[in-house]
């Protein structure tokens, strides 16, 4: 497949896409079409299919890590090139390839002005074609392979807030640190880290995602209204499960993401941990994380992350069953989803099947 050249149409579907796919959770889209639009005034992008590289290249995952609704949250394009910076001095090798670690409004275009103010190629790949809460759900199921070091630079904060960070250790470790760090900065860190080889990838993460989220916006916004929304879904294969008003939400912010429950019409209750992770209705079950739900404005179509929703909203709740979706190997893996659990009070692993 030959190279994607990536154009302002295509910043709009790919953050637009990405917030469907970002299941609540990835990022703002104002911050994610400002960082698209950047990237292109820098120079030129070209989305890479993972295939035209080596197994044996070097491919590194930029992202964000910590909670979007952090009050204090402060990062800039440039903090995503210096910890790119810092990384390339931590490991000393060459890298060929960038990518992110996830989909989502703001997680879909990581990379993207990282590549064109370095040259280096952006791949279209994703650690995880959905968002996902922690940095060990991003890591390619790294913590299955023994030994492995994970080098890991974050940058990020302002004024006093301000940090940068290079460091190398467990992989659970490094992702705690760095996730530490996001609170002391503020709340957000952007970071580069794990370094893999193009064929470890392949093997583990979600090749063609960022075209996916791509297709998934044009979806969207070729339409207008229900007609956007039903568009989504036929895209992805997913359903509307029901439309109407948000009756009761509650968020706390705490260790560096966004944990709470969304109400729609006295019915319905969503969970969340940065992103949706379960739904329910009268306590049976619809649908669990890794599945995909999502929220959208009912009247616009417009993507609704856990962050932004109120009370007195009207939304479309959607959902596509995991099956369908592009996902990283950590997806099925219990070790790293039995946080979930903890975190929301609510049984998700015996819903993996």
């Amino acid at each position: 497949m030959p190279n994607l050249k990536i154009d302002r149409e295509m910043v709009e579907y790919a953050v637009y896409g990405g917030a469907v796919l970002g299941g609540g959770g990835g990022g703002w889209i104002e911050e994610g079409l400002k960082l698209g639009r950047l990237a292109l005034e820098v120079g030129p992008i070209e989305l890479t299919p993972i295939d035209s590289f080596a197994d044996s290249d070097l491919l590194v995952t930029v992202s964000m890590v910590g909670a979007p609704a952090a009050k204090d949250q402060y990062v800039m394009p440039i903090h995503y090139a210096r910890a790119l910076e810092l990384l390339s001095k931590q490991i000393g090798r060459p890298i060929q390839g960038l990518h992110t670690n996830e989909n989502g409004a703001g997680t879909t275009v990581n990379g993207w002005f990282q590549s064109a103010i370095t040259g280096i190629p952006l791949v279209d790949f994703a650690c995880n074609g959905r968002a996902h809460p922690t940095g060990s759900m991003g890591s390619l199921n790294l913590s299955e392979v023994e030994g492995y070091v994970s080098h890991q630079a974050g940058v990020g904060g302002k004024g006093a807030n301000y940090l940068e960070l290079s460091l190398s250790g467990s992989l659970e470790r490094s992702a705690t640190l760095i996730r530490k760090a996001s609170v002391e900065a503020g709340g957000l860190v952007a970071v580069a880290r794990n370094p893999v080889t193009a064929g470890y990838a392949k093997q583990n993460g979600a090749p063609g995602a960022i075209s996916q989220a791509i297709q998934v916006g044009e979806a969207l916004l070729s339409q207008k209204g229900e007609a956007a929304i039903d568009a989504v879904v036929r895209q992805l294969g997913g359903k509307v499960v029901t439309t109407g008003t948000v009756t009761d939400f509650r968020l706390e912010t705490t260790g560096g993401f966004d944990v709470g429950t969304v109400v729609i019409d006295n019915q319905y209750e969503m969970t969340f941990w940065n992103e949706y992770m379960t739904l329910e209705k009268d306590g049976e079950r619809y649908s669990t994380f890794p599945d995909l739900i999502m929220t959208l404005d009912a009247r616009t179509a417009k993507p609704v992350i856990t962050a932004a929703i109120e009370k007195g909203q009207q939304v479309a709740v959607i959902t596509v069953t995991k099956h369908n979706l592009l996902l990283s190997t950590t997806m099925y893996n219990q070790k790293l989803l039995k946080p979930v659990e903890d975190i929301i009070g609510k049984p998700v692993l015996p819903y993996l099947a």
